[in-house]
């Protein structure tokens, strides 16, 4: 018997999206979110609880500000003192590891999952997953995206409205579309 498509998305091969597992975990998902999104900020604490089980991890002292989506939640693993600001999406289609104390803007996104270019794979539900990882104490600006497959080092600071194509280095700051290393003088 062949591979399952969660089992090929989490393989990082390609896989159809258009899958009954999978369109059960994505449900699981959105409830979840709504969850977390609605509930009254006193009775949310940091995140919320249904959020806090789907979560693959989720340190001491995470803080989602609502409203918040994801795709699965079961790929995103988050270190201690995470801050998400206000309407951050992850597509989590693969892992999304954030270190710690990093702190995401407002309106955030993250893409692990990248469609097929062939128009007739892409309308079959092909595509592949490929991870995210934020190392510690970063700061990404509002509005920021982040490709599937980058990996951004510790302490880096990714400006506001930044589109990430490539791997960022340890201390980096990186500003525009595609994202490029800002020379300070």
């Amino acid at each position: 018997m062949g591979q399952s498509e969660r089992q090929k998305m989490a393989a990082g091969e390609w896989y159809c999206c258009i899958d009954p597992e999978l369109d059960a975990l994505r449900a699981l998902a959105r409830e979840a979110a709504h969850q977390h999104n609605t509930m009254p900020p006193g009775e949310r604490g940091n995140i919320g609880p249904a959020l806090s089980m789907l979560l693959a991890g989720v340190a001491e002292g995470v803080f989602i500000e609502a409203p918040f989506h994801c795709t699965y939640g079961m790929n995103i693993s988050l270190g201690p003192q995470v801050y998400f600001n206000a309407g951050c999406i992850i597509l989590d289609t693969a892992t999304v590891r954030i270190g710690e104390g990093s702190m995401l803007g407002p309106g955030v996104h993250i893409y692990c999952a990248e469609h097929h270019k062939d128009l007739a794979q892409r309308r079959a539900g092909l595509e592949i997953a490929r991870p995210v990882e934020i190392g510690r104490d970063v700061w990404i600006g509002g509005g920021a995206i982040i490709l599937g497959g980058v990996t951004i080092g510790d302490g880096a600071i990714v400006g506001a409205g930044a589109v990430v194509t490539r791997n960022v280095e340890v201390g980096a700051t990186v500003v525009g579309n595609p994202a490029r290393s800002l020379v300070v003088r």
